[in-house]
């Protein structure tokens, strides 16, 4: 079964890694999909972030990525999708999932929503997170990969360890 790991991805953190690497085990295949938001201002291009995934993603033979606009069921639908994964990092994101879950099963009842928890150790990560990190100068080089850590410190003129 195909599966389809929907977000913005501004950046991409070891949390969403986290999951894609686990998420490409337990599917033949994996399309990590970034959407494009026009409400939201990200830091990074859609073509970056893709960029960005496809360098973190490199070793994972069944992880394709994509863009897409619109509703994410009908980008599950037209990319053979059975299957939503989303992740959870703590309770409060569970509320707001379930919510879209929920909503996504109302519009394609045949689609499935599979929560994976994040590892522990990535579980305080979220991508406004390292950006208000990065942006005064921190680290996050034990949040992102390598590649996206780089990119940041390019965004904020600051120099890569």
């Amino acid at each position: 079964m195909q599966a389809l790991y929907p977000g913005s991805f501004d950046p991409l953190t070891l949390g969403h890694l986290d999951v894609i690497e686990r998420g490409s085990n337990l599917f033949q295949g994996l399309t990590v999909a970034v959407l494009r938001n026009p409400s939201k201002n990200p830091c990074f291009s859609v073509e970056q972030r893709l960029e960005q995934i496809r360098q973190a993603t490199r070793h994972l033979a069944k992880v394709q990525v994509a863009a897409f606009d619109g509703l994410t069921v009908d980008f599950a639908q037209r990319c053979g999708a059975g299957v939503i994964l989303r992740g959870l990092r703590a309770l409060s994101d569970f509320e707001y999932e379930l919510q879209i879950a929920h909503t996504n099963k109302s519009l394609a009842p045949q689609l499935e929503t599979l929560f994976l928890a994040t590892a522990t150790t990535h579980s305080f990560l979220s991508s406004s997170v390292v950006k208000e990190v990065a942006r005064f100068g921190g680290s996050v080089g034990h949040m992102v990969p390598t590649g996206v850590a780089e990119d940041l410190a390019r965004l904020f003129n600051q120099s890569f360890p």
